[in-house]
């Protein structure tokens, strides 16, 4: 018999190994591995970002409708490892942008489909959501002080191989035995049953959460993109670059730990507005105080900024909404907080970057600060 939890733990340990090699260190393996600049960089990841938004928004619930949780993981397993193989050959700007959009378009969709899988074996019984999530931010830690190191010896480039090979074991993982929930397909009548994402707008809560979590997260667009460029400006060894963005994931790994429990009577509004204020502070001392100093004690602030937002959509999601719009405000959560809002601030966070590298960090108030304002306005009258 399987066991739920360990299989959501190295479920969720697996993938963000590999998003740990591709969230902080894509951009950079462009501009060094590729020759490429800050700014083409920047808009490839940010038009990838948009593909993204697409497939997590639209794909990804199409497919869950028809296949199982299982087999829609196996199936963008299996053709991000191909996109990424077409990465090893091309050189120009326009064959990257292409291969990005289609790596963009599977890849990333594996974040919703596993997350959706976690959802449902939450409502199943006997999970932990925040427990199993702790190992997904302890195998992003490992896969950074790994990279930090082999990129230390070697250079950029072998960040691609490290992708090719994390995601080969990705989809072996995938292979082995999966909880019986999560094997199932969906019905005829399960599809006539499934709520439409256009139903799911009309929960009044809905669309003033989603815009909240889209502000907040996106605002962590500089940080991702350009922290590691900004700590080699910094002249931080490459090898200790690693280490330093590994301290925000220890923060959202610690935190993790304990959300289950942990300020558990707070309703989400709270939890989005203690994020809000969290990641206001966060930039403002990036810009304020640019050395390696602050830098590091900013990064503590990561428990707020994301994790703590991303615990209160979840929380959000598994007690306001019914289980049969789980998969939709998934996809929409991904694609619009997690993919969109990250690459309409990419490309702000880019221009505000060749100004002046702590600007683009700055610049995320724009959103931090409005998030804020709503939750103020609407947390009482609402009641989220």
């Amino acid at each position: 018999m399987v066991n739920n939890q360990r299989w959501l733990s190295q479920s969720f340990f697996v993938f963000f190994f590999t998003w740990g090699i591709f969230l902080p260190y894509w951009t950079g393996w462009l501009v060094q591995a590729k020759n490429l600049t800050v700014a083409d960089a920047s808009m490839i990841m940010a038009f990838g970002l948009v593909a993204r938004a697409a497939a997590t928004m639209f794909v990804f619930p199409l497919m869950s409708k028809y296949m199982s949780n299982k087999k829609v993981i196996i199936t963008f397993t299996i053709l991000a490892l191909l996109a990424a193989v077409f990465y090893i050959p091309a050189t120009t700007s326009m064959a990257l942008l292409l291969i990005t959009l289609l790596f963009n378009l599977v890849y990333p969709t594996l974040m919703p489909a596993i997350e959706s899988g976690a959802s449902a074996l939450v409502q199943h019984g006997k999970v932990h959501y925040g427990k199993s999530r702790s190992y997904g931010s302890i195998g992003f830690v490992i896969a950074v002080l790994i990279i930090s190191m082999l990129t230390g010896f070697w250079g950029e480039k072998v960040i691609l191989w490290s992708m090719i090979a994390g995601l080969i074991f990705l989809m072996f993982k995938q292979f082995m035995p999966t909880p019986a929930p999560l094997l199932t397909k969906p019905t005829t009548e399960d599809r006539k049953q499934k709520l439409s994402m256009k139903q799911l707008w009309k929960v009044k809560t809905f669309p003033v959460v989603l815009i909240v979590v889209f502000l907040l997260q996106g605002a962590h667009a500089a940080y991702y993109n350009y922290g590691y460029i900004y700590l080699q400006e910094l002249h931080v060894n490459p090898f200790y670059i690693g280490m330093i963005i590994n301290i925000a994931v220890l923060f959202e790994v610690l935190y993790f730990l304990k959300a289950d429990s942990f300020l558990s009577k707070w309703r989400p509004s709270s939890l989005l507005l203690l994020a809000g204020g969290g990641s206001t502070l966060r930039w403002v001392l990036i810009y304020v105080f640019p050395n390696v100093g602050i830098f590091i004690v900013s990064q503590a602030l990561h428990a707020l900024s994301f994790g703590m937002a991303h615990i209160a959509f979840i929380r959000y999601l598994n007690s306001s909404l019914p289980k049969q719009q789980i998969a939709n405000a998934q996809g929409i959560y991904s694609g619009l907080a997690l993919s969109l809002s990250t690459a309409i601030l990419t490309f702000m966070g880019g221009y505000l970057y060749e100004i002046q590298p702590g600007l683009s960090f700055l610049g995320m108030v724009l959103c931090t600060v409005p998030a804020i304002i709503i939750i103020l306005a609407t947390r009482t009258r609402l009641n989220y």
